[in-house]
């Protein structure tokens, strides 16, 4: 059914934050987010939501250009909640209170700390863990011979860079594993088998990460190390630092945005150099020319966070729509990124496309992903040494994936070699 005969209908279009939306077929997703491009202006989605008693909706920018425009007018479009659906319960504002949640001055007061111990100034540090990382995960995985990818291979990778540069000791890894899984997961059965227990988990999981860190916090200030977390807790030439609670929903943030989004950009690696193996073998074939697309080409694709939400500040227009303070509006970065206007054929897998200015980090503003560099780093050295030892190394079977609208993830792949 087209848009147009859907609005002549009662028939109201699908709720495009429920997972329900995500498990339907590949095609049928494709062909909605089409249509909806082809819209004049952005669709409105009404939604229902358990133990909501009224009717509600909001505002789904697809297009490349609204995502865009919206990314770089915080003044106009709040953060606040931004990665939830109605907003953040109080029992979860401690956990997730992190700037990728905040508008400014909050949020740049921290990205600003943040930035000090985390941005691109540390890139030759992350590079020598992501290198060493990298070569230990492929050598187990060679010994120990074909099997799970997603643990020992797509998951380890970011815990591990994570944990060896916050001074996270290696048998600690299954328990942030498990933990993110918990928290990116709620709805999905493998992780939470009862549906209505899905809060008090992910309540459960977020309190138990927050008081881990919080250890760590109390550790490195009595013994100060070399490592990040004791570069966060310190105080900052000009009188800053995190506050216990600061350093509690960045760590979570890390956890879930950074290990989530590397992880299971490694997992679609494998899965699109597979099914595209002349894209494979050119890769294969001169790994320093082409690692650098190859990579872009993955996180387009992959998009491994789904969208973002924010909130009308006040009355304000976006190209040519106007928006009434309060609006919701969700950034699908999924539709963003193949969109028809920026991205020719944006359904080819292509690793030589060139120009790749997508939006799997977010788009131009302050939101952008503070730890970009870090994921494209980990993915790059992950797959040089993959390849290397294995250049055989293929996706076998039929990948699970994760019962999600926020996280494109998959939850199980197998590899062969």
């Amino acid at each position: 059914m087209s848009l147009t005969q859907s609005k002549q209908s009662t028939a109201p279009l699908p709720d495009l934050v429920d997972p329900s939306f995500w498990a339907r077929p590949h095609e049928e997703r494709v062909a909605l987010f089409e249509e909806l491009r082809r819209l004049p202006h952005p669709a409105f989605i009404q939604q229902s939501m358990p133990g909501v008693p009224w009717a509600f909706g909001y505002h789904a920018l697809v297009k490349y250009a609204d995502i865009t425009e919206v990314s770089r007018r915080p003044q106009d479009f709040s953060s606040n909640g931004a990665t939830t659906i109605v907003g953040l319960p109080p029992e979860l504002d401690e956990y997730y209170g992190s700037m990728i949640n905040m508008d400014n001055p909050e949020h740049s007061r921290l990205r600003r700390i943040v930035a000090r111990s985390f941005g691109r100034n540390m890139v030759p540090e992350f590079e020598a863990v992501a290198t060493r990382t990298a070569r230990r995960i492929v050598r187990e995985l060679v010994a120990r011979g074909p099997g799970d990818f997603i643990r020992p291979v797509a998951a380890e990778m970011p815990i591990a860079v994570l944990s060896d540069m916050m001074g996270i000791p290696e048998e600690d890894h299954d328990f942030l594993f498990e933990r993110s899984n918990t928290i990116v997961g709620p709805l999905d059965p493998d992780y939470v088998p009862d549906r209505t227990e899905s809060e008090r988990a992910v309540i459960e999981a977020s309190r138990e990460l927050g008081d881990y860190i919080a250890r760590l916090r109390d550790d490195r200030l009595a013994d100060p190390r070399d490592d990040l977390i004791t570069r966060l807790v310190q105080v900052q030439a000009d009188g800053e630092q995190l506050t216990r609670q600061e350093l509690v929903s960045f760590f979570i943030l890390l956890v879930i945005a950074g290990m989530e989004t590397t992880r299971n950009a490694i997992s679609h690696a494998l899965i699109l150099l597979t099914g595209h193996p002349e894209q494979k073998r050119l890769l294969l074939s001169d790994f320093d020319t082409y690692a650098k697309g190859a990579v872009e080409e993955i996180l387009r694709v992959s998009t491994p966070i789904n969208w973002m939400r924010r909130v009308a500040a006040r009355d304000c227009e976006m190209n040519g729509h106007k928006f009434r303070k309060g609006d919701r509006i969700f950034l699908f970065y999924w539709s963003g990124n193949r969109d028809e206007s920026v991205f020719p054929d944006p359904y080819r897998f292509d690793i030589a496309r060139g120009s790749n200015a997508h939006v799997t980090f977010g788009a131009v503003g302050p939101h952008v992903c503070l730890g970009a560099h870090l994921a494209r780093m980990e993915i790059t050295a992950l797959y040089r040494e993959l390849l290397a030892a294995l250049p055989q190394i293929r996706a076998e079977g039929r990948p699970r994936r994760l019962e999600s609208s926020f996280i494109v993830g998959i939850k199980h792949l197998n590899c062969a070699f």
